[in-house]
């Protein structure tokens, strides 16, 4: 029988798989936040809660700088390894935490979750096995496997405040095991790993011969500046590919401006990759960027007073409620609330509170089901903003059967 010209169409037509495989269900969880800012911007009462974008602007030296490299001519087709003075301004931020690096340790990407895409087709085959303490970023599921990995999570526990648990992860160590994913500060969970965990896991790698790869993007706003970069343990450099970022630290969101730090070896592969996939961060970005490195210390010491600050509101705007239960984060710009107490699920606790009170959180089992009956809240407003969202919150549980 004669094919019909439908089915040569259809078969015609079809798409890759890897768009499917990416789509994690933690994708849908974003619907929330599309939808209050829908709302806010049509001038309704919400409070957008469900999002990691500070709300303050970039610094103004930062878009100077970007600016005047426009208006210079800036606007060709940049060094696709990074520019050097970016790479050794970069690979700076690492020596003083003690990391014997230098440029040939570095490559800039668009952003951590480039770095991060980057990074899974340089170190994963397909069939590898990759280990990762959950609840972790949305996202990072499909990255982790985007390239057919298979992503394998070790569950931590809210009673034990999200912390991991080592003699799980070795127990989830086979011979197909290729590397171990981790997040320090954590998002959504804000915990940053201390010595002791940090160590016990690098033994695990040094002992297994794996890479660890580590998204270290909010290092900079840890609240009490006690962070430890993996790759400053004993025997770790050589074996750690760290991910870094200025969105978060620096207000850089919109600006794309991240990175991979590892061994030159790695980071030849990655040139490799980014010739074929972002071919160079463009130049008046990578200037920005350079300038915003120059201001480090004096940027981030104000964002890390803003977040401090922030996380105090909510901590007092909900810590004393009889039904809810706070998890205070060591870092970062969210905190988890445990509303299992009011018998809603946290999807329908979220969905609740954006159409009841206007206020928008994000249901944190998007984050993995071990986070199901938590939501996050972003620390992205001023003082005011959060302590009114709080308020509403609190009113709308205390409505609640």
């Amino acid at each position: 029988m004669t094919p019909r010209l439908n089915d040569k169409i259809e078969n015609a037509m079809r798409f890759s798989a890897l768009t499917e495989r990416i789509t994690g269900p933690g994708n849908d969880a974003w619907t929330i936040h599309r939808q209050a800012c829908e709302a806010f911007n049509r001038g309704e009462d919400v409070i957008v809660m469900s999002i990691g974008d500070p709300d303050f602007s970039t610094p103004k030296v930062i878009v100077e700088r970007a600016v005047e490299a426009l208006y210079g001519g800036d606007t060709h087709y940049a060094e696709i390894p990074g520019r050097p003075a970016l790479n050794r301004a970069i690979a700076g931020l690492y020596r003083q935490q003690g990391l014997d690096v230098d440029e040939r340790w570095v490559i800039p990407a668009a952003g951590a979750q480039n770095a991060l895409y980057a990074a899974v087709q340089c170190l994963l085959d397909p069939g590898d096995e990759v280990l990762a303490f959950a609840p972790l970023y949305v996202t990072y599921t499909a990255t982790l496997e985007a390239h057919g990995a298979k992503l394998v999570k070790i569950n931590t526990s809210a009673e034990h405040s999200f912390r991991p648990d080592v003699a799980a992860l070795a127990d989830a160590i086979t011979p197909q095991t290729r590397a171990i994913f981790l997040a320090t500060p954590n998002n959504p969970t804000g915990v940053v790993l201390n010595r002791q965990e940090l160590s016990a896991i690098a033994e695990l790698a040094r002992a297994h011969d794996l890479w660890v790869l580590v998204d270290e993007v909010y290092q900079h706003l840890v609240y009490d500046g006690s962070f430890v970069s993996m790759a400053s343990l004993p025997g770790m450099l050589e074996r750690t590919v760290s991910l870094g970022s200025l969105s978060k630290s620096h207000a850089m969101t919109g600006w794309r401006a991240g990175w991979i730090m590892g061994p030159p070896e790695m980071i030849e592969h990655a040139q490799r990759l980014a010739l074929n996939m972002l071919y160079g961060l463009p130049g008046f970005v990578q200037e920005a960027a350079i300038t915003a490195i120059a201001h480090h210390q004096s940027i981030c010491e104000e964002a890390r007073q803003v977040y401090a600050a922030r996380c105090e509101v909510v901590r007092q705007g909900l810590e004393n409620h009889p039904r809810l239960t706070l998890l205070t984060p060591k870092a970062g710009m969210f905190v988890l609330l445990d509303i299992r107490q009011t018998g809603l699920s946290s999807h329908d606790f979220a969905w609740r509170l954006f159409r009841e009170a206007g206020v928008s959180v994000l249901d944190a089992a998007a984050f993995g089901e071990i986070a199901s009956g938590f939501v996050r809240i972003s620390f992205t407003l001023n003082e005011a903003a959060l302590a009114e969202g709080c308020r509403r919150l609190c009113k709308f549980v205390d409505s609640l059967n």
